[in-house]
This record gives structure tokens, sequence and C-alpha cells, in this order.
């Protein structure tokens, strides 16, 4: 069942990559996927849930692999924006875009980007405030409201990168992350 749902998944990521959320439909989805329309739905009941999916699936994705190794200590702001960075994949640049640009317009996009970065933040408040708490020397005020203040900046430097790396996919990676270094000199 997890792999079916997988390969549902995959293939609407697919093609919600190549189409965008408006351009895509369920129809395009069962055809790319190869399975038939009851297969489909009987996992996922509109394009929107699909959607949903594939946003949750992509998260939970760089969400595991942004994990710190049990015993290292905690990351920076600036380590953990570079971190998830490097943890981006292709689909990504193409799909967040567009998600963005329905949320402007489209209430269940906008949930699903509210959700998203609400789930990003709320992932990395925690492991600033051990940050703050081992480095009080670096930081201005209480570490837990330190955190709260400085996760969603550091979460809202992403789409910039992800935005200047559509519009010129020669972007210097390096130099973009060495500015993400001094922007929150860590």
């Amino acid at each position: 069942m997890t792999a079916r749902r997988n390969e549902i998944l995959d293939a609407a990521q697919r093609v919600f990559a190549r189409n965008g959320y408006r351009g895509s439909s369920v129809a395009q989805i069962i055809k790319e996927s190869g399975l038939s329309a009851g297969a489909i739905y009987s996992y996922f009941p509109s394009k929107e849930d699909l959607f949903r999916a594939v946003v949750d699936k992509n998260f939970s994705l760089r969400t595991s692999q942004m994990a710190r190794e049990p015993g290292a200590p905690p990351r920076s702001a600036g380590q953990l924006v570079i971190d998830l960075i490097g943890v981006l994949e292709e689909p990504i640049f193409t799909i967040a875009p567009q998600v963005w640009a329905e949320a402007a317009t489209e209430a269940h996009a906008q949930e699903v980007v509210a959700g998203l970065m609400k789930g990003v933040v709320g992932a990395f408040v925690p492991e600033l405030e051990q940050w703050a708490e081992a480095h009080p020397d670096r930081i201005a005020g209480n570490p837990r409201e330190w955190a709260a203040a400085v996760a969603p900046v550091m979460v809202a430097v992403v789409p910039g990168f992800i935005i200047q790396r559509m519009a010129n996919p020669d972007i210097d990676v390096q130099a973009f992350l060495d500015g993400v270094q001094g922007l929150f000199l860590s």
C-alpha cells in the first residue's frame, strides 16, 4: 500500500513540476502513473489532496534529511539555513514558486504554504534554542524568544534562494551560502 501511494505521489510530483498546480489535472496524473482512476482516487479524492500529500512527503523527507545526528551539537541559524538549502532537490525549484503564486489567490494553496512554513519554523526553533543556550554571548535576550524570532527570518531566506536559482540557474551557490553565513554571523 505504501509503495502504491508513493508511486502515485511521484507521478503527481512530476506532473505538478512540469505543468504547475493550476495546469495539472488528475487525468494527467493518472496517465503519468499508468494506474487506473480508481487506484488514484482510492488514495486521494482530489487534486488538492494529491498536492497536499506531495508537499507533505517532501517536507517529511527534507525534515528527516535535516535531522541532527545523535550527540551532535546544535547548529547555528546560518548552518541550519545552509543545511536546508543543501537538501533541496530539483522538483522544489520548479514547484515551490508555482505554489507561492497560487497561494496569493487560492485558499488551499495558502493553507499548504502556511502549514509548510509553520512546520519548518517549528522544526528549527528547538535546535536554535539549544544553540542559543550554548552561546548566550551571541544572542540578545531569552534563548527561547530569540529562537522563535529568528526562525521565521531564516525560513524566509530559503524562498529567496529558490527564486534566485529559478531566475538564474547559474547562481553562485557557494557565494550565496557564504552570504547566509555572514548574514547570521555564525
